[in-house]
């Protein structure tokens, strides 16, 4: 086998998928490729083009190959999803998309048989956000598929399962609010019992599950011993070099479509979301659609005069999300300053409630959003901004180098000048709107 050298990194998120080819000895992207992660109507349910998704990989990973070589693979994805696969390898069910409503019967039937927070550390999420629920109500609206199903995977797994042939579990996708792993205690809980799904054998996220199969070399022109790790929850990835490489307590805020609060070594409340990082520990979280909302509610960049005047004028963009006052026009880059400042404090405030102390890093797009950056700042917060074009792709590489990974540098951020008055009005405000 040879020593890997060139990583691609298969990460498939809700909005977009990547796959993301990482020099291993300088961690820098030497070639991305995108495409949107589309979703196809039902029946049976809204669910994602996965062959699509597999027909991007491959031709992804032959032109990769040909251009600079591919010495190994590591498949990163969300945390709400996941597949319920046949025994002979095809997919039992399309896979589903965790923002398709799920019925109030469903979803009350669902509650009676899923383990308590206190339990498992993973909360009840809204619609399809817990993967359990999913599989709860694909089975619910298919009487025929738990005697279809083999085994229930992890999205990340899927896709190992894809390239090797070889089907695991593993705790960091499990772990992520999924109600089917116990994060206290790093063990599967009882829930895929309870709903007649079997989970494969344990991996870790480093560990090799083999080489691709034979059709996957012969599509690729990849060599036929190309290693592929079992995969692992895309935040997990953003936290992995932090995890190696420094000491908590410390958070990491991975943003894109959605914000994710880690702070590993806080001092969590009982009531904390718990996930599980990739050394199989407790890992307090919390998660919000900050990317979402930023993407519907912001417009043109602003200046430092833009940002001077909403601070001033107190332009709000509060939780609903509605606007304070009057609603800037979509050509007005004070949208954009109101919606970052507003998405900075809802951070500031996730952060807070998760008991973090220590150092914030941030990764992913917010990374480079400096009115996002400086009022988290501002907020109190020691923030450093990881400015790459993914922290995920990074991380997820150093996987195959677990014993040997460089501590992520990071940029001072400078709080945003003038801002108490702000801060504290949007939460006065935020609150009360609750």
């Amino acid at each position: 086998m040879e020593e890997p050298r060139n990583i691609a990194v298969f990460d498939i998120g809700r909005t977009n998928a990547k796959l993301v080819l990482v020099d291993l000895a300088t961690l820098s992207e030497i070639a991305v490729e995108s495409r949107p992660n589309k979703v196809r109507p039902g029946p049976p349910w809204p669910h994602f083009d996965t062959e699509a998704l597999w027909q991007f990989l491959l031709d992804g990973l032959a032109r990769m190959q040909a251009e600079h070589g591919v010495h190994g693979i590591v498949p990163v994805a969300h945390g709400a999803c996941g597949a319920l696969v046949a025994a002979e390898g095809s997919l039992a069910a399309p896979v589903m998309v965790y923002d398709d409503p799920i019925p109030p019967v469903a979803a009350a039937a669902y509650d009676s048989l899923r383990p308590p927070q206190h339990q498992t550390g993973s909360p009840r999420l809204d619609a399809g956000l817990n993967l359990g629920a999913q599989f709860h109500w694909q089975l619910t609206q298919d009487p025929s598929l738990k005697a279809r199903t083999a085994h229930a995977l992890g999205w990340p797994q899927y896709w190992a399962f894809r390239l090797t042939g070889v089907t695991a579990s593993e705790p960091t996708s499990l772990g992520a609010h999924t109600d089917l792993w116990n994060s206290r205690t790093n063990r599967p809980s009882p829930l895929a019992g309870q709903l007649g799904l079997t989970l494969p054998p344990v991996r870790d996220c480093h560990e090799i599950l083999g080489p691709i199969l034979p059709g996957v070399a012969a599509q690729t022109g990849l060599n036929a011993d190309t290693p592929v790790l079992c995969g692992i929850h895309d935040s997990d990835a953003s936290l992995f070099p932090y995890l190696v490489t420094r000491k908590p307590p410390f958070a990491v805020v991975s943003t894109g479509t959605w914000i994710v609060a880690m702070a590993p070594g806080a001092d969590a409340p009982d009531t904390a979301q718990i996930n599980t990082d990739a050394l199989g520990r407790p890992l307090p979280a919390a998660m919000f659609p900050g990317g979402r909302t930023y993407a519907e509610m912001a417009g043109p960049p602003p200046s430092a005069t833009d940002l001077a005047d909403t601070l001033a004028k107190s332009i709000m963009l509060l939780p609903g999300p509605r606007w304070h006052l009057t609603e800037p026009p979509e050509t007005s880059p004070h949208r954009t300053a109101a919606a970052s400042f507003a998405l900075a404090i809802e951070t500031a405030d996730t952060l807070a409630r998760l008991g973090h102390a220590g150092p914030v890093f941030v990764e992913g797009a917010f990374a480079r959003n400096t009115a996002w950056l400086a009022m988290l700042a501002a907020c109190g917060q020691d923030v450093a901004a990881v400015p790459s074009a993914t922290g995920t792709s990074a991380g997820a590489a150093c996987l195959f180098r677990p014993d040997d990974v460089p501590p992520p540098a990071g940029q001072p951020v400078t709080p945003l000048q003038g801002a108490e008055r702000y801060i504290a009005e949007w939460r006065r405000l935020a609150s009360s709107s609750v």
